[in-house]
Protein backbone atom coordinates (compact mmCIF):
# COMPACT_ATOMS: atom_id res chain seq x y z
CA UNK A 1 0.00 0.00 0.00
CA UNK A 2 2.69 2.26 1.06
CA UNK A 3 4.83 1.70 -2.39
CA UNK A 4 2.27 2.02 -4.22
CA UNK A 5 1.22 5.43 -2.90
CA UNK A 6 4.78 6.71 -3.24
CA UNK A 7 4.41 5.53 -6.90
CA UNK A 8 1.62 7.77 -7.38
CA UNK A 9 2.87 10.12 -5.53
CA UNK A 10 6.18 10.74 -7.73
CA UNK A 11 4.34 9.58 -11.18
CA UNK A 12 1.63 12.14 -10.23
CA UNK A 13 4.23 15.11 -9.79
CA UNK A 14 5.93 14.17 -12.70
CA UNK A 15 3.29 14.47 -14.86
CA UNK A 16 2.23 17.32 -13.46
CA UNK A 17 5.03 18.98 -13.89
CA UNK A 18 5.80 18.06 -17.46
CA UNK A 19 2.53 19.22 -18.57
CA UNK A 20 2.57 22.58 -16.98
CA UNK A 21 6.52 23.37 -17.83
CA UNK A 22 5.16 22.49 -21.81
CA UNK A 23 2.45 24.17 -21.70
CA UNK A 24 4.40 27.62 -19.94
CA UNK A 25 7.36 27.15 -22.09
CA UNK A 26 5.77 28.47 -25.41
CA UNK A 27 3.82 27.13 -28.39
CA UNK A 28 6.77 24.72 -29.90
CA UNK A 29 6.56 22.70 -26.16
CA UNK A 30 3.07 22.85 -26.25
CA UNK A 31 2.72 21.35 -29.46
CA UNK A 32 5.04 18.26 -29.35
CA UNK A 33 3.43 17.24 -26.04
CA UNK A 34 -0.11 17.18 -26.87
CA UNK A 35 0.59 16.05 -30.23
CA UNK A 36 2.31 13.10 -28.71
CA UNK A 37 -0.70 12.49 -25.88
CA UNK A 38 -2.74 12.73 -29.11
CA UNK A 39 -0.70 9.48 -30.48
CA UNK A 40 -0.21 7.62 -27.09
CA UNK A 41 -4.10 8.10 -26.13
CA UNK A 42 -5.39 6.98 -29.79
CA UNK A 43 -3.08 4.41 -29.71
CA UNK A 44 -4.34 3.02 -26.64
CA UNK A 45 -7.92 3.11 -27.61
CA UNK A 46 -7.69 1.40 -30.50
CA UNK A 47 -5.49 -1.25 -27.80
CA UNK A 48 -8.32 -1.59 -25.89
CA UNK A 49 -11.14 -1.91 -28.22
CA UNK A 50 -9.02 -4.01 -30.38
CA UNK A 51 -8.73 -6.32 -27.58
CA UNK A 52 -12.56 -7.74 -28.16
CA UNK A 53 -12.18 -9.67 -30.94
CA UNK A 54 -14.64 -7.72 -32.62
CA UNK A 55 -12.94 -4.73 -33.79
CA UNK A 56 -9.94 -4.28 -36.06
CA UNK A 57 -9.24 -0.90 -35.89
CA UNK A 58 -6.59 0.70 -38.13
CA UNK A 59 -3.91 2.20 -35.08
CA UNK A 60 -1.12 3.27 -37.41
CA UNK A 61 -3.92 5.68 -39.67
CA UNK A 62 -6.11 6.76 -36.77
CA UNK A 63 -2.93 7.76 -34.67
CA UNK A 64 -1.25 9.75 -37.67
CA UNK A 65 -4.77 11.37 -38.39
CA UNK A 66 -5.19 12.40 -34.91
CA UNK A 67 -1.64 14.13 -34.81
CA UNK A 68 -2.23 15.40 -37.94
CA UNK A 69 -5.28 17.01 -37.04
CA UNK A 70 -3.44 18.62 -33.70
CA UNK A 71 -0.88 20.10 -36.16
CA UNK A 72 -3.38 21.46 -38.55
CA UNK A 73 -4.98 23.15 -35.42
CA UNK A 74 -1.45 24.47 -34.35
CA UNK A 75 -0.54 25.92 -37.73
CA UNK A 76 -4.26 27.63 -38.43
CA UNK A 77 -3.51 28.91 -35.03
CA UNK A 78 0.15 30.50 -35.50
CA UNK A 79 -1.04 31.46 -39.23
CA UNK A 80 -4.87 31.94 -39.17
CA UNK A 81 -6.62 31.11 -42.47
CA UNK A 82 -4.36 28.24 -43.61
CA UNK A 83 -7.45 25.97 -43.80
CA UNK A 84 -6.35 24.08 -47.38
CA UNK A 85 -3.74 22.42 -44.83
CA UNK A 86 -6.50 20.37 -43.15
CA UNK A 87 -6.95 18.70 -47.24
CA UNK A 88 -4.67 15.57 -46.30
CA UNK A 89 -6.17 14.73 -43.30
CA UNK A 90 -9.65 14.56 -44.91
CA UNK A 91 -7.67 12.06 -47.25
CA UNK A 92 -6.44 10.07 -44.10
CA UNK A 93 -10.02 9.66 -43.45
CA UNK A 94 -11.33 8.47 -46.35
CA UNK A 95 -8.72 6.19 -46.33
CA UNK A 96 -9.93 4.57 -43.35
CA UNK A 97 -13.29 4.59 -44.76
CA UNK A 98 -12.05 2.93 -48.52
CA UNK A 99 -9.86 0.58 -47.26
CA UNK A 100 -12.26 -1.64 -45.60
CA UNK A 101 -13.25 -2.29 -48.93
CA UNK A 102 -10.30 -4.33 -49.83
CA UNK A 103 -9.28 -6.06 -45.96
CA UNK A 104 -12.46 -8.14 -46.36
CA UNK A 105 -13.17 -8.00 -42.52
CA UNK A 106 -15.83 -9.46 -40.57
CA UNK A 107 -17.16 -6.46 -39.32
CA UNK A 108 -16.04 -3.31 -41.30
CA UNK A 109 -18.43 -1.21 -39.78
CA UNK A 110 -17.22 -1.86 -36.05
CA UNK A 111 -13.95 -0.55 -37.65
CA UNK A 112 -15.32 2.46 -39.21
CA UNK A 113 -17.62 3.61 -36.10
CA UNK A 114 -14.55 2.88 -33.33
CA UNK A 115 -12.10 4.73 -35.81
CA UNK A 116 -14.10 7.69 -36.35
CA UNK A 117 -14.92 7.59 -32.15
CA UNK A 118 -11.02 8.22 -32.16
CA UNK A 119 -11.29 11.47 -33.72
CA UNK A 120 -14.01 12.33 -32.26
CA UNK A 121 -13.60 11.65 -29.09
CA UNK A 122 -9.84 12.12 -28.37
CA UNK A 123 -8.19 13.66 -31.64
CA UNK A 124 -10.08 16.46 -31.58
CA UNK A 125 -10.38 17.87 -28.00
CA UNK A 126 -6.69 17.65 -28.13
CA UNK A 127 -7.03 19.64 -31.14
CA UNK A 128 -9.29 21.82 -29.69
CA UNK A 129 -6.51 22.89 -27.17
CA UNK A 130 -5.27 25.08 -29.92
CA UNK A 131 -7.96 27.39 -29.86
CA UNK A 132 -7.50 28.17 -26.55
CA UNK A 133 -3.76 28.53 -26.61
CA UNK A 134 -3.68 31.21 -30.10
CA UNK A 135 -5.61 34.33 -30.09
CA UNK A 136 -5.47 36.61 -33.31
CA UNK A 137 -5.62 40.53 -32.12
CA UNK A 138 -8.22 42.16 -34.79
CA UNK A 139 -6.17 45.52 -35.05
CA UNK A 140 -2.63 43.80 -35.86
CA UNK A 141 -3.99 40.35 -37.37
CA UNK A 142 -1.00 38.82 -35.61
CA UNK A 143 -1.84 35.51 -33.51
CA UNK A 144 -0.23 34.98 -30.07
CA UNK A 145 0.34 31.86 -27.94
CA UNK A 146 -1.58 32.38 -24.15
CA UNK A 147 -0.95 29.63 -22.02
CA UNK A 148 -3.10 30.13 -19.34
CA UNK A 149 -6.00 29.35 -20.93
CA UNK A 150 -4.90 25.66 -21.64
CA UNK A 151 -3.37 25.60 -17.94
CA UNK A 152 -6.49 26.51 -16.37
CA UNK A 153 -8.48 23.65 -17.98
CA UNK A 154 -6.04 21.12 -16.33
CA UNK A 155 -5.69 23.30 -13.07
CA UNK A 156 -9.75 23.22 -12.60
CA UNK A 157 -10.09 19.64 -13.56
CA UNK A 158 -7.25 19.22 -10.84
CA UNK A 159 -8.77 20.86 -8.34
CA UNK A 160 -12.23 19.59 -8.91
CA UNK A 161 -10.96 16.34 -8.37
CA UNK A 162 -9.19 16.98 -5.26
CA UNK A 163 -12.28 18.98 -3.73
CA UNK A 164 -14.62 15.93 -5.05
CA UNK A 165 -12.33 13.46 -3.00
CA UNK A 166 -11.64 15.29 0.06
CA UNK A 167 -15.47 16.42 -0.15
CA UNK A 168 -16.76 12.94 -1.04
CA UNK A 169 -14.62 11.29 1.20
CA UNK A 170 -15.87 13.12 4.67
CA UNK A 171 -19.80 13.71 3.15
CA UNK A 172 -20.21 11.49 0.26
CA UNK A 173 -23.57 10.04 0.75
CA UNK A 174 -26.06 10.68 -2.28
CA UNK A 175 -24.42 8.35 -5.38
CA UNK A 176 -24.01 10.82 -8.74
CA UNK A 177 -24.31 7.72 -10.87
CA UNK A 178 -24.15 4.86 -9.56
CA UNK A 179 -24.38 2.47 -12.28
CA UNK A 180 -21.58 4.18 -13.67
CA UNK A 181 -19.42 5.14 -10.75
CA UNK A 182 -20.48 3.64 -7.27
CA UNK A 183 -17.64 6.29 -5.29
CA UNK A 184 -18.85 9.64 -7.22
CA UNK A 185 -21.48 11.01 -4.67
CA UNK A 186 -23.54 14.69 -5.16
CA UNK A 187 -21.48 15.81 -2.09
CA UNK A 188 -18.48 15.43 -3.75
CA UNK A 189 -19.10 16.95 -6.99
CA UNK A 190 -20.81 20.06 -5.08
CA UNK A 191 -17.17 20.36 -3.06
CA UNK A 192 -15.34 20.24 -6.12
CA UNK A 193 -17.51 22.72 -7.81
CA UNK A 194 -16.80 25.05 -4.42
CA UNK A 195 -13.24 24.60 -4.86
CA UNK A 196 -13.16 25.31 -8.73
CA UNK A 197 -15.12 28.15 -8.09
CA UNK A 198 -12.05 29.76 -5.67
CA UNK A 199 -9.61 28.62 -7.94
CA UNK A 200 -11.28 30.72 -10.61
CA UNK A 201 -11.53 33.81 -8.30
CA UNK A 202 -7.82 33.30 -8.09
CA UNK A 203 -7.02 32.93 -11.64
CA UNK A 204 -9.01 36.21 -11.87
CA UNK A 205 -6.73 37.91 -9.53
CA UNK A 206 -4.58 37.46 -11.71
CA UNK A 207 -5.07 36.89 -15.45
CA UNK A 208 -7.98 39.79 -16.00
CA UNK A 209 -8.11 39.23 -19.83
CA UNK A 210 -11.98 37.39 -18.21
CA UNK A 211 -13.94 38.96 -15.44
CA UNK A 212 -14.72 37.12 -12.51
CA UNK A 213 -17.92 36.12 -13.81
CA UNK A 214 -16.54 34.98 -16.78
CA UNK A 215 -13.86 33.24 -15.02
CA UNK A 216 -16.20 31.09 -12.44
CA UNK A 217 -18.34 30.29 -15.40
CA UNK A 218 -15.28 28.62 -17.38
CA UNK A 219 -14.83 27.15 -14.33
CA UNK A 220 -18.23 25.65 -13.36
CA UNK A 221 -18.31 24.65 -17.29
CA UNK A 222 -15.32 22.15 -16.65
CA UNK A 223 -16.39 21.00 -14.10
CA UNK A 224 -19.75 19.81 -14.70
CA UNK A 225 -18.47 18.55 -18.55
CA UNK A 226 -14.93 16.95 -16.74
CA UNK A 227 -17.24 14.54 -14.76
CA UNK A 228 -19.19 13.90 -17.86
CA UNK A 229 -16.07 12.71 -19.36
CA UNK A 230 -15.15 10.94 -16.80
CA UNK A 231 -18.17 8.97 -16.21
CA UNK A 232 -18.27 8.55 -20.31
CA UNK A 233 -14.82 7.12 -19.69
CA UNK A 234 -16.08 4.85 -17.11
CA UNK A 235 -18.65 3.51 -18.93
CA UNK A 236 -15.93 3.00 -22.22
CA UNK A 237 -14.45 0.75 -19.60
CA UNK A 238 -17.36 -1.15 -17.98
CA UNK A 239 -18.18 -2.03 -21.67
CA UNK A 240 -15.12 -3.32 -22.16
CA UNK A 241 -14.41 -4.81 -19.05
CA UNK A 242 -11.50 -3.33 -18.08
CA UNK A 243 -10.29 -1.89 -14.71
CA UNK A 244 -7.41 0.88 -16.12
CA UNK A 245 -7.29 2.00 -19.91
CA UNK A 246 -3.23 1.00 -19.90
CA UNK A 247 -0.67 1.07 -17.46
CA UNK A 248 1.90 3.72 -18.83
CA UNK A 249 1.74 5.74 -16.48
CA UNK A 250 2.72 3.78 -12.60
CA UNK A 251 -0.30 3.81 -10.08
CA UNK A 252 -2.34 6.15 -12.33
CA UNK A 253 -3.49 4.14 -15.45
CA UNK A 254 -3.82 4.85 -18.16
CA UNK A 255 -3.84 7.72 -20.84
CA UNK A 256 -7.42 7.95 -21.14
CA UNK A 257 -7.73 7.80 -17.62
CA UNK A 258 -5.90 10.71 -16.99
CA UNK A 259 -7.39 12.70 -19.76
CA UNK A 260 -11.18 11.58 -19.26
CA UNK A 261 -12.36 14.62 -18.13
CA UNK A 262 -9.93 16.88 -20.08
CA UNK A 263 -11.72 15.47 -23.77
CA UNK A 264 -15.42 16.61 -22.59
CA UNK A 265 -14.24 19.72 -21.04
CA UNK A 266 -12.25 21.26 -23.71
CA UNK A 267 -14.73 21.45 -26.23
CA UNK A 268 -17.17 22.38 -23.96
CA UNK A 269 -14.69 25.43 -22.30
CA UNK A 270 -14.43 26.55 -26.37
CA UNK A 271 -18.13 26.77 -26.69
CA UNK A 272 -18.29 28.45 -23.57
CA UNK A 273 -15.62 30.95 -24.57
CA UNK A 274 -17.12 31.57 -27.92
CA UNK A 275 -20.83 32.08 -26.18
CA UNK A 276 -19.68 34.50 -23.62
CA UNK A 277 -17.41 36.60 -26.83
CA UNK A 278 -20.96 36.95 -28.52
CA UNK A 279 -22.37 38.88 -25.51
Amino acid sequence: MKSNFIQRAITGIIFIAVLIGCILGGGIPFTILFALISALTIHEFGTIVNRTGKVQMNKRITVLSGVFLFLCFSYTGVVPGTYEIFIPYLFLIMYLLISELYMKRKDPINNWAYGMMSQLYIALPFALLNVLAYHTTEAEGISQYNPILPLSIFIFNWVNDTGAYCTGMLFGKHRLFERISPKKSWEGSIGGAAFSIVAAIVLAHFFDFLTVAQWIGLGLTVVIFGTWGDLTESLLKRTLGIKDSGNILPGHGGMLDRFDSTLMAVPAAVVYLYVISLV
